[in-house]
């Protein structure tokens, strides 16, 4: 809308065809610079918004400077990453604790069942290798593997 309005304003006060390339620039530099700034204020004001309980909690009675707006979004952003790397982590701890413990369960069942040596060797077999392998958490990266013994038995999604 910007833009139209500073084009409406060249055209009005000066005829097109009779400025140069150069009047031009110098002319619609200024509007585009204005923007520029009203683009950086908006998504400041913005910042300010989202993280106004952080400002009240660090200086309740003053009002917050555009250069602490930035400092603490990036604090936070900061602060973000590092928690989700825990998380991640964590969710890959649990995702072979997980596995570590179904894999002990299939083992205990063929032993039970008596099941033929040599199936339960290549079963055993199977497992370890699946399990030295690197893999995500999600079904989506089973995808991504190709066809193949392996692909056929998909990694189980879990949201913890």
């Amino acid at each position: 809308m910007a833009v139209n309005s500073a084009t409406c304003l060249i055209s009005r006060e000066y005829p097109a065809d009779k400025l140069t390339t150069k009047q031009k620039n110098k002319i619609r530099k200024p509007m585009v610079e204005k923007m520029r700034r009203d683009r950086i204020n908006s998504s400041i004001n913005q910042l300010q918004n989202l993280l106004e309980k952080e400002f009240q909690l660090l200086q309740p009675d003053s009002k917050p400077e555009k250069a602490d707006i930035l400092e603490l979004a990036v604090k936070f952003l900061k602060q973000q990453i590092c928690s989700q790397s825990k998380n991640n982590r964590k969710d890959y701890q649990d995702f072979s604790q997980g596995y570590s413990n179904c894999l002990h369960e299939t083992f205990a069942f063929l032993s039970f069942h008596r099941t033929e040596e040599e199936m339960q060797l290549k079963l055993m077999n199977h497992f370890q290798c699946l399990d030295s392998q690197p893999r995500g958490i999600s079904v989506s990266s089973s995808h991504q593997k190709g066809p193949g013994p392996v692909a056929s038995t998909k990694i189980l999604w879990r949201p913890w």
